[in-house]
This record gives C-alpha cells, sequence and structure tokens, in this order.
C-alpha cells in the first residue's frame, strides 16, 4: 500500500496504459492467428470453413461480427484458457459437470464461467487499490474493511453459488414435475400407446425440464443408442434420486419382460407419495427458519417498545 501510496498520478496512469496496451496486443496476437488459420484453410479445394468452426479449430465470432464482439470473444477466449491452465485439478470437471446438471452442458458455458472467474479474481486487487489507497467514498476503519470483503467474497464465490442455485433450482423443477408425468405416462400406456408414443404425448403437454430431457432421451434412441443406454445417459444428466429410481424400474421392466404400465403406474404413486412427504419436511423446517429473524429482528424491537417506557419511568423514580 505505501508503494502504491507513493506513485504519483502520472506513474500510475503509465501503468495503466501499459496493461492496456498489453491486452490489446495479445488480443489483437489472437485475431491475427485466427484470421490466418482461415485464410490457409480456405485455401485449401473442398474444405468447408464452418465445419472447421464447429469443430474447435477456427473461432468464427472472433472473425466476424462488430468490433465488439471480436474484441470480447477474444478477451473472453483468453481469459478461458487462462483459468482451465491455473485452477486446480478437477475443478473445471466439477464445473462442466455443474452446467450438465444445470441444463446447459456447453463448452462455450464453462468457458465463459471461467473467465468470469478469472475477471472476478483479477479485479480484486483493483479493488483493494481504490478501497485502501485512493478511497474516494472516504470509508473508514471497520466499515472500509467490511464492505471490501464483502465485495471481494461476492466476487470470489459469487459465479459457484450463482451456478449451484441454477442446479438446485432445475433439480427442484425436475422433482416437482415428476410425479405429474408420470401420472400422464401412465395413462398414456396404460390406453394402449407404446412407451416412446407415451413419452412423445408427455412431453407435448407438460413443458419443462424435464420434458426436455425426455426430449433429448428419445432424439438419441432415434439416432441409434439403445434406449438402456439413453436412459442412463438422462439419469447422469439430472442426478437426482426420484428420477434414478424411474430409469432403474424402467431397465428392469425391459430386461425381465414386466408391463411397463404396471411399473409406471408403481412409480407415479411412489413418486407422488415423496412429493408430499417433502411437502411436510420443508414445512416442518418453516418454524426454525423463522426463529433467527425473530430472535434478531423482531424480539429486540419489541423489547424496546415494551420495555423502554417502564425503563425510562425505574430511572426516573430511582434518580
Amino acid at each position: 500500500m505505501d508503494i502504491l501510496s507513493s506513485l504519483g498520478p502520472t506513474a500510475i496512469a503509465g501503468l495503466a496504459g501499459l496493461a492496456v496496451a498489453l491486452l490489446a496486443l495479445y488480443i489483437g496476437t489472437r485475431f491475427l492467428e485466427q484470421k490466418e488459420t482461415r485464410d490457409t484453410l480456405s485455401q485449401v479445394d473442398g474444405y468447408d470453413v464452418g465445419a472447421a468452426a464447429d469443430a474447435g479449430i477456427i473461432d468464427e465470432q472472433a472473425l466476424s461480427g462488430s468490433m465488439f464482439e471480436r474484441v470480447g470473444s477474444q478477451l473472453f477466449s483468453g481469459a478461458g484458457d487462462f483459468g482451465r491452465r491455473f485452477t486446480p485439478a478437477g475443478y473445471v470437471d466439477k464445473v462442466r459437470q455443474k452446467f450438465v446438471l444445470a441444463g446447459r452442458d456447453s463448452t462455450a458455458e464453462v468457458d465463459r464461467f471461467l473467465a468470469m472467474r478469472v475477471f472476478a479474481i483479477a479485479s480484486v486487487p483493483v479493488l483493494l487499490f481504490v478501497m485502501f489507497v485512493w478511497n474516494p467514498l472516504g470509508f473508514e476503519g471497520f466499515t472500509r474493511i467490511a464492505i471490501t470483503g464483502a465485495i471481494i467474497a461476492a466476487l470470489v464465490l459469487g459465479p459457484d453459488a450463482k451456478l449451484t442455485r441454477a442446479v438446485d433450482a432445475r433439480q427442484t423443477s425436475i422433482v416437482s414435475d415428476l410425479p405429474d408425468v408420470l401420472d400422464l405416462l401412465t395413462i398414456s400406456v396404460e390406453a394402449g400407446l407404446g412407451f416412446e408414443q407415451a413419452l412423445d404425448k408427455t412431453i407435448e403437454t407438460v413443458p419443462g425440464a424435464l420434458s426436455t430431457e425426455f426430449a433429448r432421451m428419445l432424439g438419441e434412441t432415434r439416432a441409434g443408442s439403445s434406449r438402456a443406454d439413453a436412459m442412463r445417459a438422462l439419469d447422469a444428466r439430472i442426478d437426482i434420486s426420484e428420477v434414478r429410481s424411474f430409469v432403474l424400474a424402467i431397465l428392469q421392466a425391459d430386461t425381465f419382460g414386466v408391463s411397463i404400465g404396471r411399473v409406471l403406474r408403481s412409480q407415479a404413486d411412489d413418486m407422488r407419495i415423496r412429493r408430499r412427504q417433502l411437502a411436510q419436511e420443508k414445512a416442518q423446517k418453516a418454524p426454525v427458519k423463522m426463529l433467527i429473524p425473530m430472535v434478531f429482528c423482531i424480539f429486540p424491537a419489541l423489547f424496546v417498545v415494551i420495555l423502554a417506557p417502564a425503563m425510562i419511568q425505574i430511572v426516573r423514580e430511582l434518580g
């Protein structure tokens, strides 16, 4: 802090200009590499540049669109590569698995998340300089430390917390929709439809994350994958015990020749009971969760309103 405070405005502006120049040099170098690769591939007879972009050999967005889009693409791409290189082992796989569970299993989404993590962590030294050296808002003492700590916690932990909330929200939605989907699926199968036709009817009738996963599973089976493999992939993408129980029941029914309608009826009844039990569990947790705001927010104000006049009167009488 003493070193930064001893630097004059000219030196600080020079360091900032140097950082911007290095960043511009890095972005320009990556853009020229991409452009050279595209020009070289375009000279090859019969080579599809669009297919090369789909395969990840070149970045089509970095070579098309506005100047802002091209610079932003290169900046996020470089930050994503930097994040992959310097993150702990296994962290990228965990992030990718969370994006799969959130229904956004795209490599671009993972790269964008890693880039945002890099930008958030890189902004921490800037925040420290602003709060403890420049201090334009005039915060002092514990207030400055508390505000800085809260902002750093939000920058470092915020992206992971937001991704975790997205996963929890999607899984909660799937658990809530599963009994209704199984009821409709059971009715359709008992009415004479096959399992795939019943899934099609259910997907059209009940929109949501679960129907989207069922549609993807049907697409995999129609593309040549077996039903067992497609349903196991469905279980891996959702990772919920209720869905895993449903998948195992359907696979056992296929293996042993049991009626799928009977299995679906049993699963629908079981899922309805589980949803009722989950609602009762949340209702039982509500009084415990209400205790904290009551103790720290409501009771102090209530004590002040009730006891303050009596305490004032006691002080006057004793005085």
